[in-house]
């Protein structure tokens, strides 16, 4: 495409509601507070969308939403600010022109909002930023979900490095208790058919029990 492109569908709020909900639940769950899975600042750099928005979506009420160029020149001028070069200095418009493969007069249309962007321009400068496809171009609650969602999958894999760890540090006796109980070990033993299987049975106990390392009063 040359001309232009039509911006993406707007998400439904229930989506954006739902990842919310999801997140909020996990950093209960992991004892993160909800002023850093919901950081606003954070949130806005991640997603693109402004501050001002990203509280009041957090917040469930409708903040407006800006046409696709006007969308575009604001995520540019995000980046610009936010993605900076190894001095700390924002990128030139020459430097975003070579890194895009255009010409300095085109990004300088693009950035001051002279220029009507494609979709060839916006992956160009996606990639050149190293941001995610669809960073310039989605509506805000769609980037604000996807923003979330990568918070999710972070919490996810936290939780999940959290009960590997325990299952890990996890007594093997107190865990046989906890599945079958005293009884229960005794009354499975009282099934089998021999004194050698009980036999067995007890041996396989005893050397449980040696192999647990209690710790030290």
């Amino acid at each position: 495409m040359t001309g232009g492109f039509e911006g993406p569908g707007a998400m439904p709020a229930t989506t954006l509601t739902a990842v919310v909900a999801r997140v909020g639940a996990l950093a209960d769950r992991l004892g993160v507070p909800h002023t850093e899975v919901f950081d606003v600042s954070r949130l806005s750099v991640a997603s693109g969308v402004p501050e001002p928005v990203v509280g009041a979506l957090l917040g469930g009420r409708p903040a407006g939403e800006p046409d696709v160029q006007a969308r575009f020149v604001q995520r540019l001028d995000l980046l610009r600010r936010t993605r900076l070069k190894p001095n700390g200095r924002k990128y030139t418009q020459q430097e975003i022109a070579d890194g895009a493969g255009m010409s300095r007069q085109q990004a300088g249309a693009l950035i001051n909002g002279d220029r009507r962007p494609t979709m060839e321009h916006c992956d160009a400068i996606q990639r050149f930023f190293r941001v995610h496809a669809g960073f310039l171009t989605a509506e805000d609650p769609e980037a604000l979900a996807g923003a979330l969602q990568r918070t999710e999958q972070e919490l996810l894999q936290q939780l999940a490095d959290r009960e590997r760890e325990a299952a890990a540090d996890e007594d093997p006796l107190e865990r046989l208790l906890q599945d079958h109980g005293v009884r229960g070990i005794a009354w499975r033993a009282a099934q089998l058919p021999t004194d050698q299987h009980r036999d067995k049975v007890a041996e396989w106990l005893d050397m449980l029990l040696e192999s647990v390392q209690r710790p030290e009063p």
